[in-house]
């Protein structure tokens, strides 16, 4: 009998030995994922304003509101018939997230500056 509980004992040793690592690499994914969707919130957040700064003609607001954003976000400006659109670009973390870039584009009426 005890030679079958030490033997029992060495099996639930193996088995955590195994389960560990692939229960630290869901929550790594799950964690990374949370980040990466936080990053993609917060860029679409931005191009959004940036979009509307810029398309009503507040470019010192929008040069701020981008500075704020750091160096590692890249921006394009295009436009789309009467949309000004922003597109934001970056990669959010070191290591092997670094592979992944996250993106955001954001759209405004361009204000043509008359009244109604």
């Amino acid at each position: 009998m005890r030679s079958e509980q030490r033997a029992d004992r060495g099996a639930v040793t193996a088995e955590f030995a195994i389960v560990l690592p692939a229960v630290l690499a869901v929550l790594l994914l799950g964690v990374a994922a949370i980040l990466l969707a936080t990053q993609r919130v917060a860029l679409t957040s931005a191009a959004a304003e940036l979009a509307r700064l810029e398309a009503r003609g507040d470019t010192a607001a929008a040069e701020a509101r981008e500075g704020r954003l750091g160096p590692a976000v890249e921006s394009q400006r295009s436009r789309e018939g009467v949309l000004h659109c922003v597109s934001l670009r970056s990669r959010p973390a070191a290591g092997l997230l670094e592979a992944v870039a996250v993106s955001a584009k954001g759209c405004a009426a361009v204000s043509d500056g008359g009244g109604p």
